[in-house]
C-alpha cells in the first residue's frame, strides 16, 4: 500500500512540476510563433497532427491491453512473463509503426488537391507532414517501452524524460522563430529533438531494466499464446476510435467547414482547455498503475473509498477548470493576444459544457479501463454515429456552435448515465443507486456556484477585466475565495472529499471544526 501510495504521488510531483513549466511556456511560444510564423502556418500544422491522429487509431488500444497484462507479472516479480509479454508488443507496434507509416505516405498524395489554395508552397506542407509521421512513428518502433515504465507505476520517469525534452524544443523553436522566420528551420528543430528523446530515454530503460531482453521474433511467435490480449484489443479500438473521432478532430472540423485559418482562433481556446486537461491527465495517469494495483488486492471496500477520494478530488478540479475558464477565458485571450482573436461567448459555453462532460466521467473511465471492462462496444459506436450524423448536419449551418453541439450531444448519455451503470454492475457488482446517491452532492454542490460565476461573468468581469493588471487583481479579489470557498462546501456535503482530506489528521480536524 504504502508503495502504490508514495509512486503515485511521485508521479503527479513530478508531472505537475513539468506541466506548470510547459503551461506558462505555451501561452509565450504560441504569441510568437502566430506573430512570426503566421496564423495559415500554425493552422496547417494543427490540421496536420490532427490527420496524423486518425492515423494513430491504427494502434487499435494494443497499448491498453497490454497495460492491463502487465499489473500482474510486475506485482509478482515475474520477469520472464514481463519481457515475453513486452516482446509480443515489440512485434505488434513494429507492424503498427510500418503501416502507418504507408498509410500516411499514401495519404500524402492527395495534399495537392486539399492545400493547393493555401499561400504556403506545398514542399513546406510534405516537410512538415512527415517530420510529424517521422515522430509518430518513432512512438512505435522505438519508444514502445515506456509502457513498462507507466504500468510499473513510474510514469515520473516518462514525464521527466519527454517533458525535458519538450521544453528544450519549444525553448529552441521560439528563439529560431523570433529571429529568422524560417518556417523549415522550425519543423526541423521538432524533428531533431525526438532522434534526441529516443536515444536519451532508451538509455535510461537499459540501465532501470538490464534484464529486459526484448525479442521481436519471440513476440511474433507467443502471440498465439495471449489471445486474450487480441480480444481485448478489438474491444479498446472502437472505444480509441470513438475518443478520436469525439476529441481529437476539431480543429479539422473547423478547417473543413471554415477554413484553415478560423481554425487557428479556436486552436487558442481548446490548446486553453487542452493544457488543463493534460493537467487532470498527469494526475490520473499517477494513479492508473495504482487503481490496477488495487483492484488486484480484491478489497472492496478500500477499493470504493478510493472511488469517491478520487471522485472529490475529480470535481475539485472540475471546479477549477470551468469556474476558471467561464470568467477569465475571454479577458485572458484579449490580453494575450488581442480582442481580435475572440470568439463569440456561445462558443465558450458549448466548449465548457463538454469539458464538465469530459472531466466529470474521468474517475468512472479510469476504473473501467483498470478493471478491463471494454466490451460495451455498442456504446461507443452509438456515440460514434450522433456525434457524425449530427455534425454533418449542424456545422454546414452553424459552424463551430454546430461541431460542439453534435459533440455533447452524443456523449452525454452514454457518459453520464450508461458508464456508471456499466462500472457499478459489472465491475464493483453493486447497485448503481449507490453511485447516483454518492454523486448527487457533487453534482449540486457544482450547480451551487455555477450559477453566481455566470453572473460574475456577465455583471463584472466582462465589462471591466480588459487587462492584464485587473485579470489579475480579479483572480485574487474573486476567483481564489471562490475555490477556497467551493472546497470547503465539498468538505462539508461529501464524504470523498472528507476521506481525502483526513489522510491529513491534523489539518481535517481544524478543517471539521471550521466547517
Amino acid at each position: 500500500m504504502g508503495k502504490r501510495v508514495s509512486r503515485s504521488i511521485m508521479n503527479m510531483k513530478v508531472g505537475m512540476f513539468f506541466y506548470l513549466l510547459t503551461f506558462l511556456l505555451a501561452f509565450f511560444s504560441r504569441n510568437i510563433f502566430l506573430k512570426c510564423l503566421g496564423a495559415e502556418f500554425m493552422g496547417l500544422t494543427g490540421v496536420l497532427q490532427n490527420i496524423l491522429s486518425y492515423l494513430n487509431v491504427a494502434e487499435l488500444g494494443i497499448g491498453t491491453s497490454i497495460t492491463f497484462f502487465l499489473y500482474k507479472p510486475l506485482q509478482q516479480d515475474d520477469k520472464a512473463k514481463t519481457t515475453e509479454i513486452m516482446s509480443v508488443l515489440a512485434w505488434l507496434y513494429r507492424c503498427i509503426g510500418f503501416f502507418i507509416g504507408g498509410v500516411g505516405v499514401f495519404v500524402s498524395l492527395s495534399f495537392p488537391f486539399f492545400f493547393g489554395g493555401l499561400t504556403i508552397q506545398l514542399p513546406l506542407v510534405y516537410f512538415a507532414f512527415y517530420s510529424f509521421l517521422a515522430t509518430s512513428m518513432a512512438g512505435y518502433l522505438i519508444n514502445y517501452r515506456q509502457l513498462l515504465v507507466s504500468a510499473n507505476q513510474q510514469q515520473y520517469v516518462v514525464n521527466g524524460y519527454f517533458q525535458t525534452i519538450g521544453i528544450l524544443q519549444s525553448l529552441t523553436q521560439i528563439v529560431l522563430a523570433y529571429f529568422y522566420q524560417n518556417l523549415y528551420l522550425w519543423v526541423a528543430v521538432g524533428l531533431f529533438y525526438t532522434v534526441v528523446g529516443c536515444i536519451v530515454f532508451n538509455r535510461r530503460i537499459s540501465r532501470e531494466y538490464p534484464w529486459l531482453k526484448i525479442s521481436v521474433s519471440q513476440g511474433r511467435a507467443k502471440l498465439k499464446d495471449y489471445p486474450e490480449i487480441l480480444r481485448k484489443t478489438r474491444q479498446v479500438f472502437v472505444q480509441r476510435l470513438k475518443d478520436l473521432l469525439l476529441y481529437r478532430s476539431d480543429d479539422l472540423l473547423v478547417a473543413m467547414f471554415r477554413g484553415v485559418v478560423l481554425s487557428a482562433f479556436y486552436f487558442n481556446y481548446t490548446m486553453l482547455i487542452n493544457k488543463l486537461n493534460v493537467m487532470v491527465n498527469i494526475l490520473s495517469d499517477g494513479m492508473n498503475a495504482g487503481i490496477g494495483n488495487l483492484l488486484a488486492e480484491g478489497n472492496q471496500q478500500n477499493t470504493m473509498k478510493v472511488f469517491w477520494e478520487l471522485t472529490a478530488i475529480r470535481f475539485l478540479i472540475v471546479g477549477l477548470v470551468v469556474f476558471g475558464f467561464l470568467l477569465f477565458m475571454q479577458p485572458f485571450i484579449t490580453c494575450w493576444l488581442g480582442a481580435e482573436w475572440l470568439l463569440p461567448d456561445l462558443v465558450v459555453y458549448l466548449l465548457l459544457t463538454n469539458v464538465f462532460i469530459m472531466l466529470s466521467r474521468g474517475v468512472v473511465e479510469m476504473y473501467i479501463s483498470a478493471s478491463g471492462l471494454f466490451h460495451d462496444v455498442w456504446a461507443a459506436w452509438t456515440e460514434l454515429a450522433l456525434n457524425l450524423g449530427l455534425t454533418l448536419c449542424l456545422a454546414p449551418l452553424l459552424g463551430i456552435p454546430g461541431i460542439l453541439i453534435g459533440k455533447i450531444v452524443s456523449v452525454f448519455f452514454i457518459a453520464m448515465f450508461w458508464k456508471p451503470y456499466f462500472l457499478f454492475t459489472q465491475g464493483f457488482r453493486l447497485p448503481v443507486s449507490v453511485y447516483w446517491r454518492g454523486m448527487l452532492p457533487y453534482y449540486s454542490v457544482f450547480a451551487c456556484f455555477l450559477i453566481p460565476c455566470v453572473m460574475l461573468k456577465l455583471w463584472l468581469i466582462d465589462p471591466h477585466v480588459h487587462t492584464w493588471q485587473s485579470l489579475i487583481l480579479c483572480s485574487v479579489v474573486l476567483f481564489l475565495p471562490l475555490l477556497v470557498f467551493y472546497f470547503l462546501t465539498l468538505l462539508l456535503f461529501t464524504r470523498g472529499m472528507k476521506y481525502f482530506v483526513a489522510r491529513k489528521p491534523a489539518l481535517y480536524r481544524r478543517l471539521h471544526f471550521f466547517t
